[in-house]
């Protein structure tokens, strides 16, 4: 296991062959889309070969001895911070400090000790770094979920493609009447389902925007390849992410 203090450090040993496969954030069933990621799957060729959905359930941790009077500043990544804020408002003297990973704040409790303070992560964290939990679940809302994907540089085509797959493309149109509509036709026409479609900005070009797009099927079945290769025809960007099993 190879943890990194960022999102594109991870692209990057990946990238780098420093790792042969990692594990990143997508999507959250409250906070919404980790829009970084998304602009990474972009900038490097790395394929999604898979896909879990977890609950996240958030505990505030402590140094062994620490009680909850004593504690004046809460450590998290400002997601993980956003979805405990009912906690922080029945405990107004406790203060949110960003940090930049839920775990690694965990970590940085333990090795640097800052006074008064603790960590909002999950329970496994705790235990790894040896750390002690005064309170569980104080999340907002317990239907808390996160989509990951897993991403390796292996490129070879699928093998025993059968039973359920999704695969998530990305792509750009003309900026004209009816653009989108005719890019949407290529998957209704053959029947593909679509179970996510959203748009970010174009890089570079103000007010254009790219379309991720997430479809049942897998990239080597014939009604999907049909669909692409029209796609392709009709759009001025299109990148196939990759094909997964879905998560159940």
């Amino acid at each position: 296991m190879a943890p990194c203090a960022s999102f594109q450090k991870v692209f990057q040993a990946l990238h780098s062959g420093e790792v042969t496969h990692a594990v990143i954030p997508i999507e959250n069933t409250l906070h919404g889309s980790v829009h970084e990621n998304y602009d990474h799957l972009i900038e490097y060729d790395l394929p999604i070969r898979g896909e879990t959905s977890l609950r996240i359930s958030h505990s505030l941790i402590v140094l062994p001895g620490t009680r909850l009077k004593d504690v004046r500043q809460a450590f998290s990544h400002p997601v993980a911070l956003n979805q405990c804020r009912k906690f922080f408002e029945r405990h107004k003297n406790i203060q949110p400090v960003s940090h930049y990973d839920t775990a690694g704040s965990v970590k940085m409790l333990v090795e640097q000790k800052p006074a008064d303070s603790a960590a909002i992560a999950s329970e496994n964290a705790a235990k790894i770094y040896g750390a002690a939990i005064l309170k569980r679940n104080i999340e907002d809302d317990r239907r808390n979920f996160t989509r990951f994907f897993l991403l390796t540089k292996q490129t070879a085509p699928l093998k025993n493609a059968t039973g359920e797959w999704k695969t998530s493309i990305a792509f750009s149109t003309p900026n004209r009447p009816g653009a989108l509509f005719r890019t949407m036709a290529c998957f209704a026409l053959r029947d593909l389902n679509l179970t996510k479609i959203e748009s970010r900005p174009l890089h570079a070009r103000p007010w254009e925007y790219l379309f991720y797009v997430d479809i049942t099927g897998c990239a080597e079945d014939q009604p999907v390849q049909r669909a692409l290769a029209h796609l392709a025809e009709i759009t001025t960007f299109l990148k196939v992410l990759g094909s997964y099993r879905p998560s159940p």
